[in-house]
């Protein structure tokens, strides 16, 4: 029986090698004094860089833009009063969240605007509108494993639930057509979680 021929999508192909090399690398090196200025770099000016350079195209097809901002304000909104509960509960039950998170208090709300934003972009805009293109909705569960995955490491409670949270970050986005208000609603969670993990609030 005579194989079929391999018909590969080159764009498909850049964004899954660059994506999954770009989160190996920062697991494995730090290349500047920052962890912030590294990921910055990693997560948000190479794909950037890719999007204009490489595959010609505007950002704003990848969620770069505001988008519906009318239903990006209440999906923001409402994703903020409905994780509020949900972390005061979970940072009252799980130790290892407090543990892990306590000492990363030093420079909110700053850290957590760098750190996230260049992470939203890589996942709910490089990733989810890239995939998009070819495999349409299946690209917010496409996106949200890489995600997942990338939380190895973190309290199990919520690493575990990260799949379906990329997920819904994805539809956030996907809704709105730009990464700018999940990276909003996780940007709150982020700084949440410290602060509550901190003992500064709660």
């Amino acid at each position: 029986m005579k194989a079929d021929k391999l018909n590969l999508d080159w764009k498909i192909a850049t964004l899954t090698i660059l994506s999954t090399t770009l989160l190996l690398l920062d697991k494995y090196h730090t290349f500047t004094s920052s962890k912030l200025l590294d990921r910055t770099i990693l997560y948000l000016f190479i794909p950037l860089f890719c999007v204009i350079f490489i595959f010609r195209e505007n950002p704003a097809k990848y969620g770069f833009q505001l988008g519906d901002w009318r239903e990006g304000i209440k999906l923001t909104l409402g994703g903020i009063l409905l994780m509020t509960p949900v972390l005061y509960w979970l940072l009252g039950k799980d130790s290892s969240m407090s543990e892990y998170y306590a000492h990363l208090a030093a420079g909110l709300p700053w850290n957590t605007f760098v750190d996230l934003f260049g992470w939203e972009f890589l996942f709910r805009g490089f990733l989810l509108f890239g995939y998009a293109r070819k495999f349409g909705a299946e690209a917010l569960w496409l996106q949200a494993v890489p995600f997942a995955l990338a939380h190895a490491g973190k309290p199990e409670a919520e690493t575990l639930s990260t799949i379906f949270g990329g997920f819904a970050f994805g539809w956030v986005a996907w809704r709105t057509r730009s990464f700018l208000y999940p990276f909003l609603i996780h940007w709150y969670i982020g700084s949440l979680t410290i602060l509550l993990a901190a003992g500064i609030l709660g």
